[in-house]
């Protein structure tokens, strides 16, 4: 079995809904399982820390996960355009895996979600994708075969899943939007198939 790592960071719970979404599509493969992770919340105070293990959700991904997957697809919510401090960060403290070019010809993709229809789903999307072309990684889209990215009118992108939360992130995810994240993760569990062999 080949292991997808699915990892994001969510606040608002719109990205962790991605995940698991993306997740299913991934199992949909015979041949590979969704490892879902998340990262820990940064502090502005010094002597915070939080702890290894979070009190509910997805656990904290650590180097093994990096290491030990087939594939990853990588999730955020807009911050100005970008990835979240919290990824960022994570991805900041993986010189290790870079230098041993663990992730190298792996395939990977990315997934977001916003308050706005125009709130900078695109550009976050590509900001996620330079540390994993830094990592080698092989990126992987949405291609336009997939017919809920023509007819879509919340989010989808080729870019990768994306999704419009609303003002008050509590729109949930639309039929197209699923139909979007479990492409994604099919696509990428396949790519991580033949690349393997």
């Amino acid at each position: 079995m080949h292991d997808i790592l699915i990892l994001y960071y969510s606040q608002s719970g719109q990205v962790k809904a991605m995940a698991e979404q993306i997740g299913r599509g991934v199992e949909k493969h015979p041949e590979c399982t969704a490892r879902i992770r998340t990262v820990p919340k940064i502090s502005t105070v010094c002597e915070a820390t939080e702890a290894d293990i979070p009190s509910s959700g997805h656990l904290y991904a650590t180097t093994a996960d990096l290491q030990e997957c087939a594939g990853l697809i990588v999730g955020s919510p807009t911050r100005f355009g970008n990835m979240a401090a919290a990824l960022k960060y994570f991805f900041d403290g993986t010189s290790d895996i870079w230098l041993s070019a663990t992730l190298s010809g792996k395939p990977a993709g990315v997934f977001t979600s916003t308050g706005s229809l125009h709130g900078g789903q695109e550009s976050t999307l590509l900001s996620m994708m330079l540390p994993l072309l830094h990592h080698g990684m092989v990126i992987s889209g949405i291609p336009y075969s997939e017919a809920a990215l023509m007819t879509t009118s919340t989010g989808g992108t080729p870019y990768g899943a994306s999704h419009f939360a609303g003002p008050d992130n509590k729109h949930p995810l639309s039929k197209e939007e699923t139909e979007l994240c479990q492409a994604l993760g099919l696509r990428v569990a396949e790519f991580a198939v033949k690349l393997a062999k």
